[in-house]
């Protein structure tokens, strides 16, 4: 790993988990320092995370992390639930049993660390049960497309659903239904309950902006 991907690797994870907050001025100097390498690497992560539009620059201020609004937001989820709804019809039709079970595996820890009061756990099984369907629905374009999606604007810890204990029952149930339709083969109903399903948790970190 060359130090840019270093530095790129580092300041995208820390934008996409809102731990470096829309809005922020980014200091190539400072960043530098902190990560312990020359400005040059910094300024070429820099360059990508511009081109990711994780970052934009402007005249007199330099390179400021996006601060995406409520617009962006309902286009984000929009974008999620038609990407997703259709990775779900596609994998009705090609799931395999292996595959099946592995989802229901990971729902199955889902729900045990649920009930033991894991919920900070919850956000990233989540990610990994979403991605898989889109890579069985569609191996060779959708799953990659789904992915850059969810990259694409970051979730703060604050505003994931599935660190609201009233919520998580809800999710949980939902993630059941698109199993299940899985199972059946009824494309028609894993496309419906996966777009109701990406759609509320769009409405949830609508409801719930980050904090702090």
């Amino acid at each position: 790993m060359s130090k840019a991907d270093y530095v790129y690797g580092v300041l995208a994870e820390e934008i996409r988990s809102a731990r470096i907050p829309g809005g922020t001025a980014l200091r190539a100097a400072a960043i530098a320092r902190r990560l312990g390498v020359s400005v040059t690497p910094v300024r070429e992560a820099l360059r990508r995370l511009e081109k990711d539009r994780l970052i934009s620059y402007e005249a007199h201020h330099g390179a400021t992390v996006v601060d995406l609004g409520d617009d962006a937001l309902e286009e984000f989820y929009g974008l999620r639930a038609v990407v997703e709804g259709l990775g779900a019809r596609l994998a009705a039709d090609r799931i395999t049993p292996e595959e099946l079970d592995w989802l229901r595996e990971l729902h199955a820890a889902m729900a045990r660390d649920a009930a033991g009061g894991r919920l900070d756990r919850l956000g990233e099984q989540s990610r990994h049960f979403h991605l898989r369907i889109a890579d069985i629905g569609g191996p060779a374009f959708l799953g990659q497309h789904a992915r850059a999606v969810h990259d694409s604007f970051p979730v703060p810890a604050t505003a994931s659903l599935w660190l609201d204990p009233g919520q998580v029952p809800h999710q949980l149930e939902a993630h059941e239904g698109i199993l299940d339709a899985l199972e059946r083969g009824d494309g028609a109903a894993a496309e419906q309950l996966m777009i109701e399903h990406v759609r509320r948790a769009g409405d949830h970190r609508r409801d719930h902006p980050p904090t702090g």
